[in-house]
Parts: structure tokens; C-alpha cells; sequence
């Protein structure tokens, strides 16, 4: 049976945008003034059809007919191209960006609506012009302005194409065993020597160039990560003319084949292999510096921290568009009938499946996670606005700071549960949902790839324990503890069923800070560390309660008739997670508290 369901739910963007987060009232400020309520709706819209029509029809056939390389050039279906050609002919990739590089200058809120609507269609395809966009954006931070007007420009144009390249074979996470080098040549350039492992769009012929920005050490420099420095490598180099040029020496050795997100080329790539020669026969990979030498950790993580949230994001509208498939299918298919008094009337009808408690308890659970994992995800971005137009610098620091404490649950949480919904979906199709006649199968292969992307469920895990919520003394908990805190005055003044539930985020809460003290009261992090995953689980679960309170309070006041549907199912999903959810919190916090030392204790022999 074929079932039709919108990419993702306009209602409940609409909701999140307006509604919960007020996104038009930055239109009030300097940076935004030019636009309106009216301009973020066209946006909206261009993205929704856009994705729909030239994104979401070969998202099958991504699946079906991978990239392949043939020893020289890696290939892709013919439909991906027309597809990112009618992107960038939209204006939609330089959306975010400011006027004077070429953008539209709208807000970071409204961006991340828009292109979860391409996610949700296509995360194979969607995913080069969003690596290029990240790529734009740290070189407009960090690029000299020879480099902004030579690569960023043609990127955000969509003629370019851009990629990060940090990881290798036999570094893999841990950057600090990165081998790569780049040799200085007098002239300020460098020829790179190295290989590149994991590099999402890595190599294709989509676009006129590829701009690679590559993590490698200059001779010389400290051990470790503070020896790193960051170059721009770009496949082509630049004739005299500003044209392209003779093909740089950084070529693919190979594609990986993936379980899921097979649309996007993942390559191994080669620097300086000696297979392209400069003029005078010399090899190497020619690139420039990115920012200061022994800096581009720093500089990388500009692009790595927008790069988790939009893994998160990624994960959102792949759950998302898998439970509204989920939920279009159980309103269609009929089986069973409600139980009778007695037994069951075997004379009675059938009834869609969505009748059945077990089917309602799926949907609902999916819908708890998606929606809540994108209103967590509107409210990052709304902080990447506040740090780029509040009026005060008090106000933009405390929203990078907010910001810097929600990146690693922004990235994670989706990742697991979002899947989870996934996987739900598919069970709420039964048999159907394990074939490729529908979508939910391919969803959830793509999602799995999200727990591992751009730091894996337990590299976030030691980012929000050991850094993010000790740095500064605390100070990043406790700026999360005030943005809870005020949305529990508004609970408590609201009343009701709303003072009820701010209390029981008020008593998880409170774990949150009990348990966080107790972790690191021996000073000691060993055992803290070994406890870091559980501890992200545990807060994120928190983190999208508060989310969800917020989404609650926004229904009270929301225009129309209360008893909406759309209103009384938000609710419903408050109290799922409310009831359901936050309490798995409880005994994760008493193991936590215990500074459990099991995992600590095992030795790898016994295993």
C-alpha cells in the first residue's frame, strides 16, 4: 500500500518559529531589519518545494546506485546534479550568510528550518552544499580576505564545493595522532603530504572545484594537537586568470561503502602521493594557511561545532520524515479490530492500525522524540542569532556559552533517539517497514551513521563532562541552569498542569547539579569519565524536558481554539516525555552518583 506524507510537519515549524521562539522579533534588530515575518515564510516555502520536487524523488535511487570510482574519477546518477544546480540557482545556500558575501542575511533559526526540509528529502544529495556552507562560514571567520574573495565566494555561488579533512587511517578520532604534514615552499604556500580518511565528499564531478580544508603539522611544530595548523587545498588550483587550473596533487584512492548515506561520496583521499606534478616535478598537495600556524584546531572547531549540530539536525528530519511516513501509513492500514466485551466481533470491520494502543504508544514515543529534537535544535540556532545580534556583549556571551554546553546533547541526542524513532517506524509498519518498498528501512540506515559522525556518542559524552559543564568553574552549567530556571518561573506562574510538570523538571534538575558535584567531588576524573555517556544520556533527557515545558507553555498562548488538535497533541507529547521519558533519568542519576566503577574495573582480557 503507497502512502503519502509531507517531508516534514509546517504546522509544527510554524508553532516553534513564531509561537515558541519569536523569531520575528529579531527583525527589529540592525542585522535582520530588512526582513519580515513574510521573507522567512518565502524562504520556507522555496525550501519545502524545492525539496520536495528535485531533492526527495532520487532519494531512493541514492540508496540503490552509490557514487563509484573507476581508478581516476568518481561518478554519481545523473539526478544529483540538476538537483544542487536548481539549490544554488535558489540563493538558498548563501541564505545565512551577510550581505557583503554575496547572502540573504537571514536568520540562523530560519536557515536550519529550511534546510531540514532537504534533510528530510535527501541527506545524501543535501549533504554537499551544507559541508560547503560550513566551510564558507570558517573561512569568512578565519580566511584571509585573498582566500574569502577566491573560495568563498564560488561556494556560496554553488559553483564549489567544500569538504573538512581531519581524520586518518590510523588516527581515526584522536587527532592528536594526526601525521599529515605541510611542508612551507618561501613563497607562502605549502605542499601537503598525507592521507585523509572518512572525507565526506571527498571527490565527484558535481562542481567546477572542491575546496579541501585539511588538518596537518609544519615541521617543527609541538606534539599533539597544539601542533596542528588548518590549510585550504583546493582539487584545482587557480590559473592566472582567477580560472581553474591544473589539477592539484590530491587525488581519491578509494570510496567507502556505507550501510546508509550512501549519497554522499566518502573518500580516502591522497596528498602529495606524487601521481599530479608541479611545474619543476614537484610533489605535493598545494595549499595555503587557514588563520595562524599551531592554530587550526581552534580554527577547525568553527566548522566541527556547526558541523554536530547539523548532524543533529540531519538526524531530526530523518526521524522526523520517518515518523510522519509511520504515521500516514497507520491512518491507511487496516487490521484487526478493537477489542469487545467478551472477545472480539469477528463480524465487525477492521480498523486502521492507529486504533491500537500499541501502534499510539509508538507514534506517540516518535513524535515526543522528533518534535522535541527539533524545537532543541530551533533553539541552538536562535542562540547562533542572539551571539551574532544581541545589543549587548554581556547577552552574546551568555549565548555562546549556552551555546557551547547544548552543542554536544544537540548532536547526540537526536542521534540516538531520533533513531529510535526510526526504528519505531519501521516496526509500526511491521513486515513492510524491513522491505525497500517503503522509505523507513532507508532512513533508518542513513541515521545510523549519525551516533558516529563528526564524534561519536561517547567523544560527546567527555566533551560535556570534562569540559563543557567544568569550564569556567561551572559557569557554563549554570548559564543552562538560569535559561531552566526562568522557564520554571513561567511554569509555576502559569498554574495547573504546567506547575506540575516544572516541578518534576525542577527535582531533575537538581540532579543535574547533585550529580555533576558528586562525579567530580574527589577531584579525580578517571572515574567521572568512565561514567561521561550515561551522564549525556541522563542530561539530555533533561535538557529536552525543558524544551519540552517551553513547547508546552507556548500552546497556552498560542492564537486559536484551544482545543486545536495540533495544540492538544503537542500537549500529549509533553506529557509522554514528562511521564514516560524523564523518569528513565532516575536511576541513570543513581548510578551515576555512585560513581559506578564496573566498565572502570573490567579488564579488556575478560572481555
Amino acid at each position: 500500500m503507497a502512502t503519502t506524507a509531507p517531508l516534514l510537519a509546517r504546522r509544527d515549524l510554524d508553532f516553534l518559529l513564531h509561537d515558541w521562539l519569536d523569531v520575528t522579533s529579531l527583525t527589529r534588530r540592525e542585522r535582520y531589519k530588512e526582513h519580515s515575518r513574510e521573507t522567512f515564510d518565502d524562504a520556507l516555502d522555496l525550501s519545502e518545494r524545492i525539496a520536495a520536487r528535485h531533492f526527495a524523488p532520487h532519494n531512493r535511487r541514492n540508496d540503490l546506485e552509490e557514487p563509484w570510482f573507476d581508478g581516476e574519477r568518481v561518478h554519481t546518477h545523473e539526478e544529483v546534479g540538476p538537483a544542487l544546480d536548481v539549490f544554488a540557482e535558489s540563493g538558498l545556500l548563501a541564505a545565512a550568510m551577510d550581505q557583503e558575501a554575496g547572502g540573504m542575511g537571514l536568520p540562523h533559526t530560519v536557515t536550519t528550518a529550511c534546510f531540514a526540509f532537504f534533510q528530510a528529502a535527501n541527506i545524501g544529495t543535501s549533504a554537499y552544499p551544507f559541508l560547503t556552507l560550513g566551510n564558507a562560514r570558517l573561512l569568512c571567520a578565519h580566511g584571509s580576505p585573498e582566500q574569502i574573495d577566491t573560495w568563498v565566494r564560488p561556494m556560496l555561488e554553488g559553483r564549489f564545493f567544500g569538504t573538512m579533512c581531519l581524520s586518518e587511517p590510523q588516527a581515526g578520532s584522536s587527532l592528536a595522532d594526526v601525521t599529515t604534514r605541510a611542508e612551507p615552499q618561501g613563497d607562502g604556500t605549502y605542499r601537503l603530504f598525507g592521507t585523509k580518511m572518512w572525507i565526506s565528499g571527498g571527490d565527484h564531478e558535481l562542481a567546477e572545484n572542491i575546496v579541501h580544508l585539511v588538518l596537518a603539522r609544519i615541521p617543527g611544530g609541538p606534539p599533539g594537537v597544539k601542533g596542528l595548523s588548518l590549510f585550504l587545498v583546493p582539487k584545482y588550483l587557480p590559473g592566472p586568470d582567477g580560472s581553474r587550473g591544473e589539477r592539484n596533487d590530491v587525488v581519491p584512492a578509494g570510496l567507502n561503502h556505507k550501510m546508509g548515506y550512501r549519497g554522499t561520496t566518502n573518500t580516502l583521499l591522497g596528498f602529495g602521493e606524487g601521481t599530479r606534478h608541479r611545474p619543476g616535478g614537484k610533489a605535493g598537495a598545494v595549499g595555503t594557511l587557514v588563520g595562524a600556524e599551531h592554530q587550526g584546531l581552534a580554527c577547525m572547531f568553527h566548522m566541527m561545532n556547526g558541523a554536530r549540530i547539523g548532524v543533529g539536525a540531519g538526524a531530526m528530519a530523518l526521524g522526523y520524515t520517518g515518523y510522519l511516513k509511520s504515521l500516514a501509513y497507520a491512518r491507511e492500514r487496516t487490521q484487526g479490530r478493537p477489542p469487545a466485551a467478551g472477545g472480539k466481533d469477528a463480524t465487525a470491520p477492521q480498523v486502521p492500525i492507529v486504533e491500537h494502543t500499541d501502534v499510539r504508544r509508538m507514534l506517540l514515543a516518535q513524535k515526543a522524540y522528533v518534535e522535541g529534537a527539533l524545537a532543541l535544535l530551533l533553539y541552538c540556532s536562535r542562540l547562533v542569532d542572539e551571539q551574532q545580534s544581541a545589543g549587548s556583549e554581556e547577552e552574546r556571551e551568555r549565548a555562546g556559552l549556552l551555546l557551547d554546553v547544548l552543542t554536544p546533547i544537540a548532536k547526540s541526542w537526536p542521534s540516538q533517539w531520533c533513531l529510535e524513532a526510526n526504528s519505531l517506524a519501521i516496526q509500526v509498519l511491521g513486515g513492510y517497514g524491513y522491505t525497500r518498498d517503503h522509505d523507513v528501512e532507508q532512513h533508518y540506515r542513513d541515521n545510523r551513521l549519525n551516533p558516529i559522525h563528526e564524534g561519536t556518542h561517547g567523544i560527546q559524552g567527555l566533551d560535556l563532562l570534562g569540559r563543557k559543564v567544568v569550564r569556567g568553574g561551572g559557569e557554563g552549567l549554570r548559564v543552562l541552569g538560569d535559561a531552566v530556571g526562568r522557564t520554571l518561573e513561567r511554569a509555576a506562574a502559569a498554574g495547573g498542569e504546567a506547575a506540575r510538570l516544572g516541578a518534576s523538571l525542577r527535582a531533575a534538575w537538581e540532579r543535574v547539579v547533585t550529580v555533576t558535584a558528586r562525579l567530580w567531588e574527589p577531584g579525580d576524573p578517571t572515574v567521572a569519565l568512565a561514567n561521561s555517556s550515561v551522564y549525556l544520556e541522563a542530561v539530555g533527557h533533561v535538557v529536552v524536558a525543558w524544551v519540552w515545558l517551553g513547547q508546552f507553555l507556548a500552546t497556552l498562548s498560542a492564537a486559536g481554539p484551544q482545543d486545536d488538535p495540533f495544540l492538544l497533541g503537542k500537549r500529549q507529547a509533553a506529557r509522554y516525555f514528562f511521564r514516560v521519558e524523564l523518569p528513565r533519568t532516575g536511576p541513570q542519576f543513581d548510578l551515576l552518583e555512585a560513581r559506578e566503577t564496573v566498565v572502570l574495573d573490567t579488564d579488556p582480557d575478560w572481555l
